[in-house]
């Protein structure tokens, strides 16, 4: 595997994406359909740089990496941070994507400022009261037990060149929060799609792309993305964003 070595409780996945693949434990936090919904998401322009915030094993880099000219991927738990730049190699885009062990609150220090063109993140989706925690890599990935929403927001804006674009995944339930954390660090909503398990049920995800320094006003809200047809399988659009459509 062009001499990367798998870890203990590692193992390698398909992306179902140009036939790259990615490593992952098989005891710990594993790349969801989020990752997937929110690398293809944004509208990429030609030659751009892209920043993922939190990229976890690194997925959304890897499944988005030839819109790009360069990707930089930050994260904070360094046994992910290493999986993910051994995906890195094992795909041959080491010239492309570069993966670095950071805290984005403290992004100051690691990176110039409006450095990018887009800025992705893919949060964790839970306030650090809201349930049970989880452990290790899995409550950093899901609970706010690290970095916060308006954290991640700060960091984007901090990140992103004038009319640069910051696109997120997150929860429905956390709207208002959204939109405050954007104003507050002047990003502007400008497209968002709420995603739906099946017809019939809320909709449990939601997809923003905002614009840093925006004019105010003009968000597009698309038509809903369903995932699961009366069938029980995959919607054809759902497919067509897996790229099996």
């Amino acid at each position: 595997m062009k001499g990367v070595r798998l870890g203990r409780n590692e193992r390698v996945d398909s992306l179902d994406h140009l036939g790259r693949r990615i490593l992952q434990r098989e005891d710990g936090f594993r790349f969801s359909m989020d990752a997937v919904l929110l690398a293809h998401f944004p509208r990429y322009g030609k030659g751009c740089r892209v920043l993922d915030l939190g990229t976890g094993t690194g997925a959304v880099p890897l499944l988005m990496a030839e819109e790009a000219a360069y990707v930089e991927a930050l994260e904070l738990d360094g046994s992910m941070a290493g999986m993910a730049a051994r995906s890195v190699l094992l795909n041959g885009l080491e010239r492309k994507i570069r993966v670095r062990r950071g805290d984005y609150r403290e992004i100051r220090s690691l990176l110039p400022p409006e450095g990018f063109d887009v800025v992705l993140a893919n949060p964790p989706y839970g306030g650090a009261a809201d349930g049970p925690h989880a452990k290790g890599a899995k409550a950093l990935a899901r609970q706010e037990v690290a970095a916060t929403l308006s954290d991640v927001v700060r960091a984007a804006r901090y990140a992103l060149r004038y009319r640069g674009k910051f696109a997120m995944v997150h929860r429905p339930a956390r709207l208002a929060e959204i939109f405050a954390a954007m104003a507050e660090n002047r990003l502007v909503p400008k497209r968002m799609r709420l995603v739906e398990p099946r017809a019939g049920k809320p909709a449990n995800l939601v997809l923003i792309e905002a614009v840093q320094g925006g004019a105010p006003g003009g968000l597009v809200v698309l038509p809903t993305l369903r995932v699961y047809g009366a069938d029980g399988m995959y919607t054809p659009e759902l497919l067509e964003i897996y790229g099996k459509e």
